[in-house]
């Protein structure tokens, strides 16, 4: 451990340096303006595992954005580690929100960071987390520490469905075999105590157009006499939910997996604080599912939840005018067992259901993915469990997110091995949201643990 240590803070400053490069390529996957941007950080990821010691490493195309495949085999008999990350990132809008620009990472202290942290899109989701085994790995070479073989799955298209990811595994079972995969894309509960995503929420994310009168009208000469899209679409979103909030789509609840008051009690050892909980999101009270707390309303229970909604006039000043059109995009994130097609189709023929004579309704499913859990008496839980340990000083708590990866369910599906999710970020990190960080400690501490897993993956496999 002593070595694993000295090798990462003589080397600290090159790290981050090397990290707040990568960060300066806006490599947004969701918008086609960027698609040079996502291909080039797609060869910086392919050089950076070059020089950290992966014996061949290759570009692959894919319908979509490449995947950049990379690695070490010491000894075909030892296990092999699958390291799954993502170079693409969320788009930064709204941009007027942060603080310093989002493509030129600034390093800035913060209360839970008095180390520092690393402003930009992408520091935490997925850049700095994936980088982090980049950098384990070029620690394992350089000391001659890595106990077993290694290979890389580096793809671009996480952050809009991964539709290329599945595609690429699909043919390519017997390039990617292994012994376990080690995704770092969740995070932890604080920098004092980590904790293992042991559990993810799938998700089906649509778009739903509601259209009334073949033009727009004006609102004195129609209004009270024709539908109106956008009062139709919010009537119709506000009925998802009953008084309860609990969700209305028929058959959507068949298939949920409902915990016992033992894991439930397990699940309320890790801490929270309502207050600060309240406080960090400067909000008076909670809101959610009756009959469940916050912590099991985000991570036990499906929900849905409106992302977008527009229509009609937007600009400044006044226009009085009833839209021809209404919009909205609706994801649901879904438990264990759920299916997310078939809660699509659900979803659509409710929805359509709910629609008067005078309006027409198009569903359009965008992705979706199933939900995920790990068994935490398996050797890469244990694993994960004992590198946490030792750079941590205190057990890793088992917890589920409400966020899904749907690929997890993927891998399992197709490479037949089980996924250990071992996070670094703190919710307080923002990914998804303006001012996007991942604090220097965390960066670093991942580079400390993650060659730790290796070790004791490899001695429990014995």
């Amino acid at each position: 451990m002593e070595n694993i240590k000295s090798y990462v803070q003589q080397h600290k400053d090159r790290f981050i340096n090397e990290l707040i490069e990568l960060l300066k390529i806006p490599s947004v996957s969701a918008d086609t303006a960027y698609s040079q941007d996502v291909i080039d950080t797609a060869e910086a990821v392919k050089e950076s595992l070059s020089k950290a010691g992966c014996d061949y490493v290759e570009t692959c195309d894919t319908p979509g954005y490449p995947i950049i495949y990379g690695e070490k085999i010491i000894d075909p008999n030892l296990p092999t580690v699958l390291v799954y990350g993502h170079y693409d990132v969320q788009p930064p809008d709204p941009l007027e929100l942060w603080t310093s620009p989002p493509f030129e990472p600034v390093i800035k202290t913060t209360d839970i960071h008095p180390e520092g942290a690393i402003f930009a899109r992408g520091a935490c989701d997925d850049k700095g987390q994936m980088y982090m085994h980049v950098k384990a790995l070029e620690l394992m070479v350089q000391s001659n520490t890595l106990p077993c073989n290694v290979k890389f799955m580096i793809e671009g298209e996480e952050e809009v469905g991964s539709a290329s990811l599945a595609w690429f595994v699909e043919r390519n079972q017997e390039k990617l075999k292994n012994d376990v995969i080690l995704i770092s894309d969740t995070g932890m509960i604080s920098n004092q105590q980590p904790s293992i995503t042991t559990g993810l929420r799938g998700l089906s994310y649509v778009e739903v157009e509601v259209t009334g009168p073949n033009r727009d009208l004006h609102s004195g000469l129609y209004g009270g006499a024709v539908a109106n899209p956008i009062n139709i679409l919010a009537k119709m979103i506000a009925s998802l939910h009953d008084e309860n909030n609990h969700i209305t789509i028929p058959g959507f609840y068949d298939k949920v997996e409902e915990l016992s008051a033992e894991e439930r009690a397990e699940m309320a050892k890790a801490p929270f604080s309502l207050e600060k909980y309240k406080n960090a999101l400067n909000i008076a009270d909670v809101y959610g599912e009756k009959g469940y707390v916050t912590n099991e309303r985000n991570s036990i229970r499906p929900t849905l939840d409106v992302n977008g909604i527009w229509g009609g006039y937007t600009g400044e000043g006044a226009k009085t005018v009833i839209a021809s059109k209404a919009f909205a995009k609706i994801s649901m994130r879904l438990v264990p067992n759920q299916e997310w097609e078939e809660i699509t189709e659900l979803f659509t023929k409710h929805f359509t259901s709910l629609a008067p004579a005078g309006v027409t309704v198009k569903v359009t499913p965008h992705h979706g993915g199933q939900g995920y859990v790990t068994p935490i008496d398996s050797i890469g839980y244990q694993a994960a469990n004992k590198a946490y340990t030792e750079t941590f000083g205190v057990p890793a708590i088992p917890v589920r997110s409400g966020g899904s990866i749907p690929i997890v369910a993927l891998f399992e599906k197709e490479l037949k091995s089980k996924t250990i999710l071992m996070g670094f970020g703190l919710d307080s990190d923002a990914i998804h949201s303006p001012n996007e960080h991942f604090g220097i400690f965390n960066y670093l501490k991942g580079i400390e643990t993650i060659p730790l897993f290796y070790k004791y993956f490899v001695e429990l496999s014995k």
